[in-house]
């Protein structure tokens, strides 16, 4: 999962691109970049680590240009090096930067495909280097630069990629480039604002970042869509692919999102929250004499379901754990090591609020399910009674290959098992998952009655299909071990 960003203004942008990543900032802590249009040039400047990391008043300063584009970059496949951060940047035609959050499942394909028939050469492990280079082959195809040109290079990549991808591209001569994928998988949404000097527009993963910067939501861009917003302010939008089923990725509203945007017309908030009242209604109906005294959050995803659970059960919402808020989201860590180091470091227990009390836990999500052991335990030895433990989501029994780092299935710990099994494992005295029909009905609301969403993580169901040996392939990428392996080789 990365967070992208794009801007057409009359002023200049790189403040803008840089704010708007320090929001977005949650969906990736790997690396981040900007590449800025200034005239015929085209200015790129990325690095590894955080946002306030890799950018100075220097490099700012450098970053000259009314269109840009940036990113921050959360690892799900190939190398960890600081090439693997985004934009990426080609040189024909034209001059394009381009920045991607998603992942293809048919990089491999495609990486042939760029080699042998569009005559291009890829220098990284990145299915963003082939995005660009597909995207870059396909508009080069067209023999002119107009927005039209665009949306005929859009279509060509929808026709040629599989997988789940929002993309952002800066394009010398031409402006600002977005589209979405036609299953609409991974978000991306279209804000306008409207100063003196003519109008601006900016899209971005989430509608947050539109806020801060002070543009108004339009809307999500369609699946399939294409976007064009020239140097001059003028936006061209065209249907660039085929109709396909809209699934977009439920993970969003499950961890990744914050709870203060909105994502297909759904504010993540009270999506959580509905997702907090079927909880605590499965709870009831389950054991509706139970002796919860307190349920407590593990921040800070959880803590809009956990409260409406409280509230659902009547009894007590109490904050137990503080956090560490210069620790990054262990979910995103980039090895187990890393991640089990990181829980002590994040978490401190309040003992006052465990002492003597059934408590019951609530986490928006059981992955790998070491970061839960080691919780429950830290409730324990704050002296709680017994530690029950509440996933707002169903169990995790599958990768999820759009863009989310969720490891092999071995590595999954509800994979193959049931749900005692991981309850045993874990070590608390009772678990309860949401039921995936609850979690999809939570997340739509009445406005969307029926929505579907890509569970595929929960489910097992890929919407785009998978070739044969993907998952394979997967594994030599994303385990914990091949991780390891790549890093020591560094």
């Amino acid at each position: 999962m990365c967070g992208i960003i794009g801007i057409v203004a009359t002023t200049e942008v790189a403040t803008a691109l840089y704010d708007g990543l320090t929001v977005l900032q949650h969906r990736g802590q790997d690396a981040a970049g900007i590449a800025t249009v200034n005239g015929t040039q085209l200015r790129v400047h990325k690095g590894n680590g955080l946002v306030r990391d890799v950018f100075d008043a220097k490099t700012m300063r450098l970053l000259e240009g009314r269109v840009g584009i940036a990113h921050c970059r959360y690892p799900t496949a190939g190398s960890e090096g600081s090439d693997e951060a985004q934009p990426f940047y080609v040189n024909s035609p034209y001059g394009i930067a381009l920045a991607h959050n998603g992942n293809l499942v048919n990089t491999d394909t495609l990486r042939r495909e760029v080699f042998e028939q569009d005559r291009r050469n890829i220098n990284t492990e990145s299915d963003s280097e082939v995005l660009l280079n597909v995207f870059a082959h396909e508009l080069d195809k067209r023999r002119t630069l107009t927005p039209e040109a665009a949306f005929q290079a859009i279509d060509g990549v929808n026709r040629r990629a599989r997988g789940g991808f929002a993309v952002v591209a800066a394009v010398l001569g031409l402006g600002l480039v977005a589209f979405r994928d036609p299953h609409g998988i991974r978000p991306l949404v279209l804000g306008k604002r409207s100063t003196d000097a003519g109008n601006e527009y900016a899209v971005t993963s989430e509608s947050v970042a539109l806020d801060i910067l002070g543009f108004e939501r339009v809307r999500d861009i369609a699946p399939g869509e294409g976007v064009v917003v020239t140097a001059r302010g003028e936006l061209h939008v065209r249907q660039c692919a085929e109709p396909a089923e809209h699934a977009p990725c439920i993970f969003e509203y499950v961890y990744f999102a914050r709870p203060d945007s909105m994502i297909e017309n759904i504010s993540v908030h009270k999506a959580r929250m509905r997702m907090g009242v079927t909880l605590g209604e499965k709870i009831l109906r389950l054991r509706p004499d139970h002796d919860i005294d307190v349920v407590i959050p593990i921040p800070d995803t959880s803590r809009d379901s956990a409260l409406e659970i409280a509230n659902v059960l009547g009894v007590k919402y109490r904050e137990g754990f503080i956090k560490n808020r210069y620790v990054g989201r262990t979910f995103i860590m980039p090895g187990q090591g890393e991640r089990v180091k990181s829980v002590k470091r994040k978490l401190n227990p309040i003992p006052l609020e465990f002492r003597n009390r059934v408590v019951l836990l609530v986490d928006d999500s059981i992955v790998r399910g070491t970061t839960s052991q080691q919780i429950v335990q830290m409730a324990r030895d704050a002296g709680a009674r017994k530690v029950y433990l509440a996933s707002a989501a169903p169990p995790v029994r599958h990768p999820n290959i759009y863009g989310i780092d969720m490891p092999t299935p071995e590595e999954l710990i509800a994979h193959g098992r049931t749900e005692d099994e991981v309850e045993r494992m874990i070590g608390c005295d009772w678990l309860v998952y949401q039921d995936l029909s609850d979690l999809e009905t939570a997340v739509a609301g009445p406005k969307f009655p029926g929505m579907k969403f890509d569970s595929s993580c929960f489910s097992g169901e890929y919407v785009t299909g998978v070739e044969p040996g993907y998952f394979e392939g997967l594994k030599q990428l994303r385990s914990d071990d091949a991780k390891r392996q790549r890093r020591l080789a560094l």
